[in-house]
């Protein structure tokens, strides 16, 4: 049984939560505030975690960076808050994927399977050595990308971000990591830096950079590859 950990001080959403969840044959354990949140998530050990920004003895996001330093549990933000900074705090935090409220309960729960299903697809190693798509092959030990047969030329900085994305299928990576990874702390607002390299990147290997497949953009928030 998969175990979630509700965070959320709002009585009607937690109670609409676990009738949705148990229904679905999901274990479920509740905490009001971050203090029992992060009791029960040492505790009980959740395969996934729900996790509301507004609590009323910390911020959600103090909670996340908590739950950080010692487990990798997927964590999935339900929050009021809309901004786009608000929404990369979280997951430069180490968010798996941020719910705007009010949401409908079958999105957030898609949301749910999805991060449960890639925690439970994971490899056994750190990262895959080759991705392969339709369109394009990722060689990350020979450092090589091959399109319709041919390699595709990249330079250093093209390449270190398309390594940083395709070791990260599905998952988000914001402007602000992307930036501080590749370019370093200097240079963590230069997101017209980004859209000029990733402009290039899907050039070179999608078919159609204009409607990209592979390698997306998440307006105000960052990019993921999508394999």
């Amino acid at each position: 049984m998969t175990r979630v950990l509700v965070v959320e001080d709002d009585p009607q959403l937690v109670r609409a939560l676990v009738i949705n969840l148990r229904a679905r044959r999901y274990g479920v354990d509740t905490a009001p505030d971050a203090a029992t949140a992060l009791r029960l998530a040492a505790a009980r050990r959740p395969d996934v975690v729900l996790l509301d920004l507004g609590l009323p003895d910390m911020d959600g996001v103090d909670v996340l960076r908590a739950l950080r330093g010692w487990t990798r549990v997927p964590v999935l933000v339900l929050s009021a808050r809309q901004a786009s900074d608000e929404k990369v705090a979280a997951l430069d935090a180490g968010a798996d994927d941020y719910v705007t409220k009010p949401f409908s309960m079958d999105e957030l729960l898609a949301r749910l399977r999805a991060a449960v299903r890639r925690t439970e697809e994971a490899p056994p190693v750190p990262e895959p050595t080759v991705v392969e798509t339709e369109a394009f092959t990722i060689d990350l030990c020979a450092k090589k990308a091959v399109r319709d047969g041919r390699e595709v030329r990249l330079t250093p900085t093209e390449w270190h971000l398309l390594e940083i994305l395709v070791t990260r299928p599905g998952r988000l990576v914001t402007q602000k990591r992307l930036l501080q990874e590749v370019w370093g702390v200097s240079r963590s607002d230069k997101s017209n830096y980004l859209r000029v390299y990733m402009a290039q990147l899907r050039r070179k290997l999608e078919t159609d950079p204009s409607r990209p497949r592979y390698l997306i953009t998440e307006p105000g928030m960052g990019y993921r590859f999508e394999g």
